[in-house]
């Protein structure tokens, strides 16, 4: 009876038994849920940018946590330091109203909350279908290594990555379009 005791308590390993890692990482995940719901739910324009800062930063700690550094400073400089700073930009420039607005509430919130519901079940009914059977090798380069992400990045996806920055390159120039004085007029 004490062996079986003495194995069972020796195991430490399963659901039961969270890491430190993973007890950090389901935290970590909570902050960045909330701060993505706050960030849409929010009507002050400027505070959900700022709540999508805290949003994306979470992630980059996700990644860190599970390793993958090289794609969490990607994360940090390519989103949090370009994305919401060009975002920020644009409502500055455009010169969007800061404060609440009650013309920005079209009074669809049942209709937008079961379209998005629907849509998240449908999203992640797709992610499992498509990894269900999808094994990593253990055995090769770490999956968040800089050789590997490097690798699929420049193999596979380098042209929605172009098409992003041309995306991001024309919503700043049309930010500055929108934000200049015509001709005689004042402000």
């Amino acid at each position: 009876m004490t062996l079986a005791v003495q194995t069972l308590a020796a195991r430490t390993d399963g659901f039961l038994s969270p890491t430190g890692v993973e007890i950090a990482f389901l935290l970590v995940g909570l902050v960045t849920l909330g701060a993505a719901l706050v960030t849409v739910t929010t009507k002050q324009l400027v505070h959900a940018a700022l709540w999508l800062v805290v949003a994306l930063g979470g992630l980059a700690v996700e990644y860190l946590l599970l390793t993958a550094e090289f794609i969490a400073w990607v994360q940090v400089l390519i989103y949090v330091g370009s994305v919401v700073v060009l975002l920020l930009f644009g409502l500055m420039l455009t010169k969007a109203p800061i404060g609440r607005s009650p013309d920005s509430d079209s009074g669809n919130r049942p209709v937008a909350l079961a379209v998005a519901l629907a849509a998240a079940a449908a999203l992640v009914w797709v992610v499992l279908d498509a990894f269900r059977t999808t094994w990593i090798d253990l055995d090769g380069p770490a999956q968040g290594s800089t050789k590997v992400s490097g690798e699929i990045l420049f193999r596979h996806w380098v042209l929605p990555f172009e098409a992003l920055s041309v995306l991001l390159l024309a919503a700043l120039v049309g930010a500055i379009v929108l934000s200049r004085k015509k001709n005689g007029e004042e402000g």
